[in-house]
């Protein structure tokens, strides 16, 4: 899953180099990236089970958990958008 995630997260940037060709240079993701993507998929996946584990336990949805997991999406979403633009 590592290198899906930092395959996916590489930049493509356009460089003109001498009479005017472009060529595009693939610029890596930061390692401080890749770490919190990682801990944003661990907490997703924790938030999941644990939302399971009340509607079991609880039998009632709890939005509050909902809420963090909506969130926590967002979040990587957002990661993954800014970082291709």
């Amino acid at each position: 899953m590592r290198n899906l995630v930092k395959e996916a997260l590489v930049r493509r940037v356009q460089v003109k180099g001498p009479r005017g060709q472009v060529r595009y240079v693939e610029e890596p993701p930061s390692q401080t990236l890749l770490y919190g993507i990682y801990f944003a998929f661990a907490a997703l996946i924790a938030l999941t089970i644990l939302e399971v584990i009340h509607i079991l336990v609880v039998k009632a949805f709890s939005s509050e958990i909902f809420s963090a997991v909506s969130l926590v999406i967002g979040t990587i979403l957002g990661a993954f958008f800014s970082q291709k633009t």
